[in-house]
């Protein structure tokens, strides 16, 4: 193997730890971690609303909303990222605390942190989505952003009618075209 390819490899590796070690909620004891998730999420939503003020109605009047954070790097043909949220039924209260994985296939190449705000008008939705919790569809994206500079392209759209997600890029640089499923579950710890 040749010099250049070895030092790939070895960025691969770099950008794969790096990543993965910024999608989990951060802190020692579990308390902490949770509200990291929760400040994750008032932050996201925060921004939701600045840059969409409808969404802020939608959330309100919904049955429950989820916020999420992910990490993604797509290498080539390959797509893969973890990460963590938290759904929130509007009508109880109550808080569920999830991970996600996520891996896809398709032409792609750069990493992502992105966030997710899943807008749930139905209470058999987030039932459904906290107890089976799977995604599947198609992904095209273009973003380019580092801090406050640079844009993305992405948006709402609908799973299904019961359904609404908004995501944007934190930071990150990434053109992808892939196929992606992504996977939702409970996180036992948290949910002590």
């Amino acid at each position: 193997m040749n010099k250049s390819k070895r030092l790939g490899i070895c960025a691969l590796a770099m950008l794969v730890v790096y990543v993965t070690g910024c999608s989990s909620p951060q802190g020692i004891s579990l308390a902490e971690k949770r509200d990291f998730v929760r400040k994750m999420r008032d932050s996201t939503l925060q921004e939701l609303y600045s840059e969409k003020p409808e969404a802020k109605k939608k959330v309100k009047k919904a049955a429950g909303y989820g916020v999420f954070s992910n990490a993604n790097v797509n290498v080539i043909f390959a797509s893969v990222g973890d990460g963590y949220g938290i759904v929130v039924d509007n009508e109880t209260g109550m808080e569920t605390f999830m991970k996600m994985g996520m891996g896809g296939v398709g032409l792609g190449l750069g990493v992502k942190d992105y966030r997710s705000v899943l807008i749930f008008y139905t209470k058999p939705a987030i039932v459904k989505f906290i107890e089976k919790g799977w995604e599947f569809g198609g992904h095209v994206d273009a973003a380019a952003k580092s801090g406050e500079k640079g844009g993305a392209i992405g948006g709402a759209g609908e799973i299904k009618s019961d359904i609404e997600i908004y995501q944007f890029t934190k930071h990150g640089i990434a053109l992808q075209a892939t196929v992606t499923g992504a996977k939702y579950w409970k996180d036992k710890d948290l949910n002590q």
